[in-house]
């Protein structure tokens, strides 16, 4: 089992709207930022998102 000392929790923002819906684990040692296409509940359609940091 992987050590959780090298994961970092993110959460992933959606570009239209700004809402922080969904959360994910990434590993401290990648530089570049998540992005993946998610549904969006406020926009009701896929969307882009992009990591930011969980407060």
């Amino acid at each position: 089992m992987a050590k959780k000392e090298n994961r970092v929790i993110v959460a992933l923002k959606c570009e239209e709207c700004g809402e922080k819906n969904y959360t994910t684990y990434k590993n401290k040692q990648l530089q570049e930022k998540l992005e993946a296409q998610k549904y969006c509940p406020k926009c009701k359609k896929h969307t882009q998102h992009k990591e930011t940091k969980l407060k």
